[in-house]
């Protein structure tokens, strides 16, 4: 069924962005399709050596994906999805280790919120520190202590703030919003999602 998923997004004109993770039968489908979304993809998380080890180990078993995505003619995302290969620090070490001795410049980070609750205290220095490597940021409701972890846009008491700097620190790429909510229909989570979206827009 995917493949109809591609022809109808085609009839309607939405473009295909990006895909998470790796799926051999979808690369086929981009391939044929000429699609190049950005792929999506968490580091592994070593559990022994130094931080300067465990950032050549994370990249390194990243370079099949790496070389698979620049011949697909797609930007490589390092997704921050929790543990040791989902904190910024490690992202951007990787990704600049990436770009610096394999000449990966099409590999960047996709940040998430509802995986950085840790971060909404320095976010800030958090933010400009992947600011150079950013493809993408899907916002979420935030409250400390990820209670709850998935929340509507303009729900929660700090996402307005972590906004506000991302427009204070000039981020004008990409911005996703979340259909993940499995206890309702995928239209009434991302309607709630661009209904508080406007709200905090017009509250900046």
């Amino acid at each position: 069924s995917f493949e109809e998923e591609i022809f109808e997004y085609k009839k309607k004109g939405i473009e295909y962005f990006a895909f998470w993770d790796v799926h051999d039968r979808a690369f086929e489908l981009f391939e044929k399709h000429n699609l190049h979304p950005q792929i999506w993809k968490t580091l592994s998380s070593p559990e022994t050596g130094t931080q300067s080890e465990k950032w050549k180990v994370a990249a390194e078993a990243m370079l099949p994906l790496v070389k698979r995505t620049q011949e697909l003619g797609s930007k490589l995302g390092l997704y921050n999805h929790g543990g040791w290969g989902g904190r910024p620090e490690n992202l951007v070490a990787v990704c600049r280790f990436l770009r610096e001795e394999h000449g990966a410049n099409h590999v960047g980070i996709v940040y998430n919120f509802h995986h950085g609750h840790e971060d909404i205290d320095g976010f800030g220095e958090t933010l400009r520190s992947m600011m150079p490597y950013l493809l993408c940021v899907n916002l979420n409701g935030m409250n400390r202590d990820a209670d709850p972890k998935i929340l509507p846009i303009g729900s929660g008491t700090h996402e307005q703030a972590m906004v506000a700097t991302l427009v204070d620190e000039g981020y004008k790429g990409p911005i996703g919003i979340l259909g993940h909510i499995a206890t309702e229909d995928v239209e009434v989570t991302l309607g709630n999602n661009l209904a508080g979206l406007a709200r905090l827009k017009k509250a900046l």
